[in-house]
């Protein structure tokens, strides 16, 4: 008897809901929480799914037995073979030297431009404010091709210093190809940084006698070196997990370790070298993202009500640093971008028969197709995980995950845990996807945390239903980011190119694999196709960007 009302109660415990009448009264109160957490747990399995199967499942795989299983060989046995090859070696500290070198020389023409930009009043301070970003949305392939064009062995400045043409794919045009892609990175968490400092703070500190650079160090610096801290780990982390620059501009000799990997895949069969390869650029790569979750829960507050207002520019010795910081920003930035526009204009006879070739055709329909797709998807997870991660704070190491395996780690991945799936599109998709997810969720996240929680509970009190209220209360303050978001993953997903190499088929030709073999080829033809091919990807890669987050009035102030 006792037996049968134990298991009557836990039926009626299991199977009702909180609200139900005739539910146990001591057991309510757990089963309203566990009730009105359900539609969260569920939001939060689809990413927490997405992602198992998208990236730790690949990884875990590759780094454990893939290459085991399809080679053959016992990675027991291979266990010291990373280190005893000197070639190896070679290409291990030249990848770690090169990122670390980005990383110093970002950091020390990152943190002068962002006072710049933010501490001084001049003409076009806001427009390079807004083009210092610039480089982070174009294709690896547009910008290698606009770097030689300026400073390759017979680009412009090759050709006004003649002593210049001799350093054909060396190592200080790859530097300035990383410095170019990241350096904006650190002007903008400066500038962040630095509008986070209370202007009553420092202007106590100057009433009680300190002086200008006293009260930079013993004010501003500490609100600044976390933002500083996190854009540099992030700049490692990207630098040392590139692949396309390296590809084109490194050369055999100065080949990175994902190239490296990329090579013994692809050409030489070399699963196991690959495997060990890929498990210490993962390592490497998860210690950046680590520190920069370190530093990056250590910020300071964003956005004061009274921060450090700009001072206008009035000696010359002013004028000669503004000067001197708007033209290493746009030697850097800008005129890379600028020649490959101005080489596409000078190849404009060969235009007409490169656009109406079948293969650009299918090329630029596909990296529409592709790209539209992996965002819709990426919104999607994006969205569920910033959700998720604002309701359990325990998801949010999450929303870094997909930065700890590169692009080629990624690819690779894909084709030995997924040996049969690498020929469905879906499973490229799902690449593109991931990648764009670390660009849309973390801004959704910070945007979630601003929101005023007293207007929702306001708009419920009204009588408003919670769709209402979501759609009117809380969706608007969060449109700036989703653009921000979705036009930052487009411009990935359209300019993707290592994956593309791992998992394309003819067939799924894209303007990137378009342009690189056009590269690969012998012949002046070749060269200005790839050329054309590359300022119309760039050209519609700016239109799209600007078209979903406008600039007007992006960057007013820092933000």
């Amino acid at each position: 008897m006792g037996a049968a009302l134990r298991s009557n109660r836990i039926a009626l415990v299991c199977s009702w809901p909180a609200s139900h009448p005739r539910a146990p009264r001591v057991m309510r109160p757990f089963l309203d929480r566990a009730w009105s957490h359900w539609p969260g747990v569920v939001l939060a399995l689809l990413p927490l799914a997405f992602l198992w199967l998208g990236m730790v499942w690949p990884m875990w795989y590759l780094l454990t037995h893939g290459a085991q299983d399809i080679a053959g060989i016992d990675p027991a046995n291979t266990s010291g073979w990373l280190w005893q090859d000197p070639y190896l070696r070679w290409r291990v500290v030249w990848t770690l030297t090169l990122a670390l070198a980005t990383t110093s020389l970002c950091a020390v023409l990152g943190l002068p431009l962002a006072w710049l930009l933010t501490r001084w009043e001049w003409p076009l301070r806001r427009a390079l404010l807004q083009l210092v970003m610039l480089p982070f949305v174009v294709p690896t392939l547009v910008a290698a091709i606009g770097l030689l064009a300026v400073w390759g062995p017979h680009g412009w400045l090759a050709r006004g210093f003649p002593a210049l043409a001799g350093e054909q794919q060396g190592p200080w045009l790859l530097l300035l190809g990383y410095v170019f892609f990241n350096v904006g990175i650190v002007v903008k968490a400066g500038a962040m940084g630095l509008a986070t400092i209370s202007r009553g703070r420092v202007a106590a500190a100057r009433t009680l006698g300190a002086s200008g650079w006293r009260a930079f160090w013993r004010v501003e610096w500490p609100s600044l070196l976390p933002h500083l801290l996190a854009a540099l780990c992030v700049v490692f982390l990207y630098s040392f997990g590139s692949f396309g620059l390296a590809l084109v501009l490194g050369g055999p000799r100065y080949a990175t370790l994902e190239v490296e990997i990329y090579t013994r895949v692809a050409y030489d069969l070399d699963l196991v070298g690959a495997r060990q390869l890929a498990a210490l650029s993962a390592g490497m790569m998860l210690a950046a993202v680590l520190a920069q979750a370190w530093w990056g829960a250590r910020l300071a507050q964003p956005s004061r009500d009274d921060p450090v207002p700009a001072r206008h520019v009035v000696t010359l010795w002013q004028w000669g640093w503004v000067v001197a910081g708007a033209g290493v920003l746009v030697f850097i930035c800008v005129l890379p971008l600028v020649a490959v526009l101005v080489q596409s204009l000078l190849a404009f006879d060969t235009l007409p028969g490169v656009l109406t070739q079948a293969d650009t055709l299918l090329a630029l329909a596909n990296t529409l197709r592709f790209g539209g797709m992996a965002v819709c998807l990426a919104l999607l997870i994006s969205t569920s995980l910033a959700f998720s991660a604002f309701r359990f704070k325990w998801l949010r190491p999450i929303l870094a995950l997909p930065l700890v395996a590169s692009p080629v780690t990624i690819g690779f991945g894909y084709l030995v845990a997924y040996p049969v799936a690498s020929a469905h599109l879906s499973l490229l998709i799902v690449a593109y996807a991931l990648l764009a997810i670390p660009l849309m969720a973390p801004p959704l996240l910070a945007a979630l945390d601003t929101l005023p929680m007293n207007a929702y509970w306001a708009a419920r009190s009204l009588g408003a239903t919670r769709w209402r209220a979501f759609v009117r209360v809380t969706l608007p303050p969060l449109q700036p980011a989703l653009r921000r978001g979705i036009a930052l993953a487009l411009a990935c997903c359209l300019g993707e190119f290592a994956i593309t190499l791992f998992l394309s088929r003819p067939e799924w030709m894209t303007l990137g694999t378009l342009i690189y073999h056009y590269l690969g080829r012998p012949g002046q033809a070749n060269f200005e196709a790839a050329i054309v091919l590359s300022g119309c990807l760039m050209a519609i890669t700016l239109l799209l960007f600007w078209l979903i987050d406008p600039p007007a009035h992006a960057l007013t102030t820092p933000d």
